[in-house]
């Protein structure tokens, strides 16, 4: 493990402050001389939720998960996240998520792509466990779902005041997982949060009516809500962008590009553009939930992971399968960089 103190990226990020947090980078272009993004924002834009490879023996493929920092890195990615329940979470170990944080850490040095670990636990000392963790090896934000065990909103409370007083980084609260489908996370809650500890407002919105929740949080942003992000595979990201959000945080690292595009195209305001490659996004996205092991296809067939192994299913891809994947990826193969 790699114990870091300063950084280039983490210290100016620091240094500029959780609401002076934007930054410009003209990345690498795609084959047909397109700038797939300019914007470079490292708590804004496209946050990507690292999916986890594995070896043909299920155990986590470390050195692919580190060839996946690079990959979307060098795609204009805005920010990695790791683990979430896109990173398949409720399949892995205590060590391989601590370990994990410290291939992500180390992989991620010196690049402009931000790090946001998932601290998430069934209680406060399982969750400061691995915050403490994300300290030791360095990361830009954290992110944590509610705990497990928690039976009220008081628990919740105590569960994110010790994260707050653990880390000054910025702390993303996702509003479902853990204990949320009894315990509902409030607009209220967050931002009395919020307003007590301002590293705190950072929020992915994916309980109940996000929208009407989303613009709740706007009206109190910049000063208490620092971000707000949608989630649920991006399928509602460009109601979002029109609705004045922050981004999208999501597990789509076999097509990088294609939302690293559709934001460039949002901040230019070429509408159009964006609704057409965006209904293109959906069509894929949509085939995720008729072909399991999809992801995984693609990241090996991109050349990231060696296998399409997944922890839960030996998956299996029919001709036919195979053919409505091509069918539906191919509009969106111009914006892939090789």
């Amino acid at each position: 493990m790699t114990i870091i103190s300063n950084l280039t990226r983490r210290e100016w990020l620091t240094t500029v402050g959780a609401t002076a947090l934007y930054h410009e980078r003209t990345t690498s272009q795609s084959p047909n001389n397109t700038v797939i993004a300019a914007s470079r924002d490292p708590l804004r834009g496209v946050l990507m939720i690292v999916a986890t490879p594995y070896t043909n023996e299920k155990a986590i493929d470390y050195e692919d998960l580190a060839a996946e920092v690079e990959f979307l890195d060098q795609r204009g990615i805005n920010g990695l996240v790791w683990p979430q329940y896109s990173s398949d979470l409720p399949y892995l170990t205590h060590e391989e998520r601590l370990h994990g944080m410290e291939v992500l850490a180390d992989a991620s040095r010196d690049r402009l792509v931000s790090l946001i670990l998932g601290v998430q636990g069934t209680n406060t000392d399982q969750m400061l466990e691995y915050a403490n963790h994300a300290t030791a090896v360095g990361c830009d934000a954290m992110i944590a779902m509610p705990p497990s065990e928690a039976h009220s909103i008081d628990d919740y409370r105590e569960y994110y005041t010790a994260l707050c007083h653990a880390t000054d980084k910025p702390i993303f609260i996702q509003t479902t997982g853990g204990a949320a489908d009894r315990v509902e996370p409030t607009v209220e809650f967050i931002i009395e949060m919020s307003e007590r500890f301002p590293h705190f407002g950072y929020v992915k919105e994916e309980y109940g009516d996000t929208l009407a929740r989303m613009k709740q949080f706007k009206v109190h942003r910049p000063n208490t809500i620092k971000r707000i992000f949608g989630g649920t595979r991006a399928r509602a990201w460009t109601y979002e962008m029109r609705l004045g959000m922050d981004g999208t945080m999501t597990g789509g690292p076999q097509y990088p590009e294609v939302y690293t595009r559709l934001w460039q195209l949002h901040l230019e305001n070429r509408q159009s553009e964006v609704r057409e490659l965006f209904s293109q996004l959906l069509m894929i996205t949509n085939l995720e939930q008729y072909v399991p092991g999809l992801r995984a296809y693609l990241m090996q067939q991109r050349g990231v992971f060696k296998t399409h192994i997944g922890r839960d299913a030996n998956y299996t891809f029919s001709p036919d399968a195979i053919d409505e994947i091509d069918y539906v990826l191919q509009p969106l193969k111009s914006h892939f960089i090789a």
